[in-house]
């Protein structure tokens, strides 16, 4: 039995670590072990993922398949425009894609966006992440492409991707 959940700061060291078990066979092969670390430092200390739930800034959700947690998700409003949600973050663990652990999470995302009465949800997806695929599946499709500078000499080349989501 699966169920999703809002996530609490005190949740931020189990984001932190279904992150790092999602992330390295994910992005290793893509960008290198190096950046892999300096972002996984960057996005998903406990103390960053923490204050993001404390503040607002991203709803963060917990998917789990009885007791145990599968995946996560993060989403809020774009700060340029609050009427368009963006993605930030979708992961489910290696082990258990392919399951639709991650449709569950998108749904639960989507659901909460509609609650708020709008109906465009972006995401970024790196140019080169197999995701690419399961989003445009579930209705995303590539609205432009973006090279964001991280820091550290480090960039994060990505479409940007959009889904209009039915009010039915």
């Amino acid at each position: 039995m699966t169920s999703v959940r809002i996530a609490e700061p005190e949740d931020a060291a189990l984001i932190q670590d279904l992150a790092e078990t999602t992330w390295w066979p994910t992005y290793e092969p893509i960008v290198g072990a190096e950046q892999v670390s300096y972002m996984l430092e960057l996005f998903y200390s406990t103390n960053v993922v923490a204050e993001q739930i404390r503040s607002g800034a991203q709803t963060y959700v917990l998917l789990y398949d009885g007791q145990t947690p599968v995946g996560f998700a993060a989403y809020s409003p774009r700060e340029e425009d609050p009427h368009v949600y963006k993605l930030h973050k979708l992961y489910c663990l290696p082990a258990e894609q392919g399951k639709g652990y991650g449709r569950i999470l998108l749904s639960a995302v989507e659901q909460s966006v509609l609650a708020t009465g709008e109906h465009i949800l972006d995401l970024n997806v790196n140019r080169y992440n197999k995701a690419k695929t399961f989003y445009e599946h579930l209705g995303f499709h590539i609205i432009y492409e973006e090279d964001i500078k991280i820091g550290q000499g480090y960039e994060m080349n990505d479409y940007v991707m959009r889904k209009v989501l039915n009010r039915d």
